[in-house]
């Protein structure tokens, strides 16, 4: 079981992330482009063009702007974007995985290590740190989908790894490669989730103090500023009485 793991702290804060609209909006739209330009410009026929299109109307996103991100893709000279991974150490020991896509390197890294080195942490090489965690996906839905033994028997009948309940909503674990049917079947059942992705899941999580979380904090929230950051997950535990403290 993912256990007390919970995913507001494995992954950024959804808080921090509701407040910047508009760059939410613009990660949104740049993983629906990088997915539509990698396959079909239909949802229906590239399944991580529908994740992506799934993801943005889960927050919102307006119609004409999901269209306009899918037909990006095939525009003359539109924006090339390519995926690339960045791995370091934040404070307390915490390990941290940044996803980025973006359409140039070196002004990339070059942030991502600024955002590093001003909150308490150092970038490292690739492979430094993805040791320490697992390749799954991630399949989140809110409390309201339903109670713990519903959403657990159909988690285990769509075929998933594991699943861990809690009042913040349900964490549904898979196999990477069975992500998207796992996804679809649960659809069937629980509706549409809130966050379908391929995650990084730590292998040991490492606590937080006050001291550590409110520098981790803020490196955080530096790297989702950056507009060619996509996701960030780390190996921390915050419990609830730091963050009530901290944030």
């Amino acid at each position: 079981m993912a256990g007390h793991s919970k995913f507001k702290n494995i992954m950024h804060r959804k808080g921090a992330q509701d407040k910047k609209r508009s760059n939410l909006f613009s990660k949104l739209s740049r993983e629906i482009t990088v997915a539509a330009k990698m396959g079909m410009p239909d949802p229906d026929m590239n399944p991580r063009l529908r994740l992506a299109v799934n993801a943005a109307k889960a927050q919102s996103m307006p119609k004409d702007n999901i269209q306009r991100a899918i037909d990006k893709a095939s525009a003359a000279g539109g924006e090339d974007y390519e995926e690339v991974r960045y791995e370091g150490y934040g404070p307390g020991g915490s390990a941290i995985i940044v996803e980025a896509l973006t359409d140039n390197r070196n002004r990339t890294a070059t942030n991502i290590r600024t955002a590093f080195s001003k909150n308490g942490g150092n970038l490292g090489a690739s492979g430094s740190v993805a040791h320490g965690f697992e390749r799954l996906g991630l399949i989140v839905y809110p409390a309201s989908a339903g109670g713990e033994e519903q959403v657990l028997e159909a988690a285990m009948e769509a075929g998933a790894q594991d699943i861990a309940s809690s009042d913040d909503g349900h964490e549904i674990w898979t196999a990477a490669d069975d992500l998207h049917q796992v996804a679809a079947d649960l659809e069937k059942v629980l509706g549409p989730a809130e966050t379908v992705k391929l995650a990084w899941k730590p292998t040991i999580t490492v606590a937080m103090d006050d001291a550590n979380t409110a520098t981790l904090l803020k490196l955080i929230d530096a790297l989702d500023d950056d507009d060619d950051v996509q996701t960030v997950w780390g190996n921390y535990e915050i419990s609830d009485e730091v963050m009530e403290r901290v944030g």
